[in-house]
């Protein structure tokens, strides 16, 4: 409130200064408004020192990094993990870095032309290995055709041995006749047999078959 208007109306003269009008008697006329307003001025003074001596904000104080200093000021209660928002913060470098990072950057020469090298050299990598891929089709495609070809080539064989094989046990077959039983049946035997570790021991069969052979039993006439 600006109260130098009301003292330049009823407290001074028009010049500032001198003193306050009296009456005719030389005493002091003593003037209402006057009085109120230096009244007023006393009041208000009064309630600014109440003010500035209750307030906590005037006691703060902050160290040397521009904290708050919570020692020097044990009434004020601050919770904890806010002394972030208290301290001063600095301008934020999100704008300037992204607008030097949106700049258009042109690429060196030097890298320009190795990229182009680069590039020609994959592309001459990349067809070096499909003709290779394809020499490796054909090669398996013709292994597979040789392959089918000789396995037909071999059941062929196998089937023309088979046909012979058997028009010469139809030939050789005569009417059995008696005692002449184990040597057709010795025949059919491989005594000389190329052993396994996984096939079974036969050797007492063959030995009991060549027996019968020499040796066959006599039959029994009724």
């Amino acid at each position: 409130m600006d109260l130098d208007g009301f003292d330049d109306a009823f407290g001074t003269n028009e010049n500032g200064s001198g003193p306050p009008p009296t009456n005719g008697n030389g005493v002091e006329e003593s003037d209402p408004a006057a009085d109120f307003l230096a009244r007023e001025q006393s009041n208000l003074a009064g309630l600014e020192d109440d003010v500035l001596s209750s307030s906590p904000v005037a006691n703060i104080i902050t160290n040397g990094n521009g904290l708050l200093d919570r020692s020097a000021s044990p009434d004020l209660v601050i919770p904890s993990g806010d002394d972030d928002n208290l301290r001063p913060r600095s301008p934020s470098p999100t704008v300037f870095s992204q607008s030097v990072f949106s700049e258009p950057r042109e690429e060196p020469e030097k890298i320009r032309i190795w990229r182009e090298e680069q590039k020609m050299r994959l592309e001459e990598k990349d067809r070096e290995e499909e003709l290779k891929r394809e020499e490796l089709r054909e090669a398996a495609k013709k292994e597979l055709e040789d392959w089918y070809k000789s396995h037909e080539e071999q059941l062929i064989s196998n089937r023309k041995a088979n046909r012979n094989a058997e028009k010469e046990l139809v030939a050789e077959t005569e009417p059995i006749e008696p005692g002449s039983e184990w040597e057709r049946i010795a025949k059919l035997c491989d005594f000389n047999p190329k052993g396994s570790k996984h096939s079974k021991d036969i050797s007492r069969m063959r030995s009991i078959i060549l027996q019968l052979k020499q040796t066959p039993p006599i039959k029994r006439q009724q």
